[in-house]
This record gives C-alpha cells, sequence and structure tokens, in this order.
C-alpha cells in the first residue's frame, strides 16, 4: 500500500491515538476530536497520513486547521488544503504551521492576524506552587452564564481581535451549554467574580485549560494567582496533568503562569483569518 492522506476510518483510529499520545500536551485536540467528536461534520475533517498502514500524521479540517507530524507530512496535508476552503485559524506546533502556511499561502486568503511565537505550557501535580490567596473557586452556576458570556467575549476581543457575538448567535448558547456541562470556573473574592477559566479538550494524559481572563478590576492583587492555584488543584484531582498554550508576548500571562508552576513544554503558533 503506497503513502498518503486519507479520511480516518475507524480501522486507524486506535493507531491515531497512540501516534498523538506520542506529544501529548502539543496534540491534546485532535486527540480529543477523535475520542469524543462522533459528529459527521468532525468525521468528515478527521485525516491521516498512512505509510504502509501506519499512521505518520493526523490533521483536521474544519473551522480551523490542526496538524500533526513531521515537515514532510505537512506538506501531503497542505496538497490536499485547497478542498478544505473557509478555516478561521490554522493552529497547533509552530514547525508545522510555518510549513503548512509555506505551502498554502500563495493560494489561500491573507492573514488576518499571526501569532507566530504562543509558548506552550503544562503542569503536573507535584509542580503546582502556591495557595488559594483567599480567593473561593468553583463552577459557575447556570444564572451566571451572561457575565461568563460577557467576559469571554471581551478575552477572545482582547486575544483574538473580535467579538465571537458579532460571528456567532450561538455564542451566548454554546457558553450556557458549557456551564451546564460544568467545565467553566470562576474565582470569587469578597463576593465578586475576579477570575475566569474552562477546561477544553482532554486526553487520558493532560487537560488543556481555555479561556483564561482576569478582569480589569481584579488585576495587580494577586487573585489571578491564587484563583489559578485553586482550579488547578482541583483539576488535577481529577486528570493527571494540565496544559494551556499562551502569546510569547503576553508578559503578566506568562508571569501568572511561571508563579502557580507551570513550565515550557513546547511552542505553538496560530494564524487567523
Amino acid at each position: 500500500m503506497g503513502a498518503g492522506v486519507q479520511r480516518l476510518a475507524p480501522a486507524h483510529e486506535r493507531a491515531a491515538l497512540a501516534f498523538l499520545a506520542e506529544s501529548p500536551y502539543e496534540h491534546v485536540f485532535l486527540t480529543w476530536l477523535i475520542e469524543r467528536d462522533r459528529s459527521s461534520a468532525t468525521r468528515a475533517g478527521l485525516h491521516v497520513y498512512l505509510d504502509a498502514a501506519r499512521v505518520r500524521g493526523v490533521a483536521f479540517f474544519g473551522r480551523q486547521v490542526v496538524l500533526a507530524g513531521d515537515e514532510t507530512i505537512t506538506d501531503a496535508f497542505a496538497s490536499v488544503a485547497s478542498a478544505f476552503r473557509f478555516e478561521r485559524m490554522i493552529v497547533g506546533p509552530r514547525r508545522l504551521v510555518e510549513r503548512y502556511w509555506s505551502q498554502v499561502r500563495g493560494w489561500h486568503t491573507p492573514a488576518r492576524m499571526v501569532r507566530e511565537s504562543q509558548p506552550l505550557l503544562a503542569l503536573e501535580p507535584h509542580d503546582l506552587r502556591g495557595d488559594a490567596r483567599g480567593v473561593a473557586v468553583r463552577r459557575a452556576r447556570e444564572d451566571e452564564w451572561a457575565v461568563v458570556t460577557e467576559n469571554s467575549a471581551m478575552m477572545i476581543e482582547h486575544e483574538l481581535g473580535y467579538d465571537p457575538r458579532a460571528y456567532s448567535v450561538d455564542f451566548g448558547a454554546n457558553v450556557r451549554q458549557m456551564i451546564a456541562r460544568g467545565l467553566w470556573w470562576l474565582g470569587e473574592f469578597e463576593g465578586r467574580i475576579c477570575f475566569f477559566c474552562n477546561a477544553g479538550p482532554y486526553s487520558a494524559q493532560t487537560l488543556q485549560l481555555q479561556g483564561i481572563w482576569t478582569p480589569p478590576h481584579s488585576r495587580g492583587r494577586g487573585l489571578a494567582t491564587g484563583a489559578l492555584h485553586g482550579i488547578c488543584a482541583a483539576l488535577l484531582a481529577d486528570y493527571p496533568t494540565l496544559s494551556l498554550y499562551v502569546n510569547g508576548f503576553n508578559a503578566p500571562a506568562l508571569a501568572l503562569y511561571e508563579r502557580v508552576g507551570f513550565t515550557r513544554a513546547g511552542e505553538f503558533a496560530t494564524i487567523l483569518f
């Protein structure tokens, strides 16, 4: 059998997951899609690179393009990319994103924004540092969906340069659904919400944190450190490690994660359209 790209078939799922598990922090999103999302749209977007029936790469073509493999495999995924248009972003390990973009940019929609260096950080239980500093942490309640939606939108606009509510009428509904599933976490100090965070994709090896946001009124007081410490402590009771990625120019966020005990595990890049 020759080598090449093809849609992920059930017969190759176990091999694809084993390949992704070799770099669990880099590839938790792809692992989560294969294991947890059985929708027809997601299955249509999942592809593998097979070489003599051995999985050597995985890619997802959907609202975002996400890649796993070496540079040669990335070129193979780029060669079929024109069949999958209109993604909002390309995201993944920096070396793969840069390689993929170099292959497709000649015909692709121009990038609106490039986040060329996004440190990928990980936290193991024995590395967790600090304390809660008097900040109470808990899952968001369903009656708090409006404030969570507002702050989530503010975070996205700050990080990505657009208000998601202008592009998706379902944004608030999606937040409500995540709250109902227990995925949104809050920090609370003196009766006021001071920190937001949500539990994102996960695997047997790690959970990726997303949506991390400290409202302006809570900054510079150590509240984010206390809240993140408490949330991480709670999540590490259920997951073996935690991970996240952050813009390299965001010095305050990097300092926050370092204070709590996160260490560098790789580097991502994101290209936005």
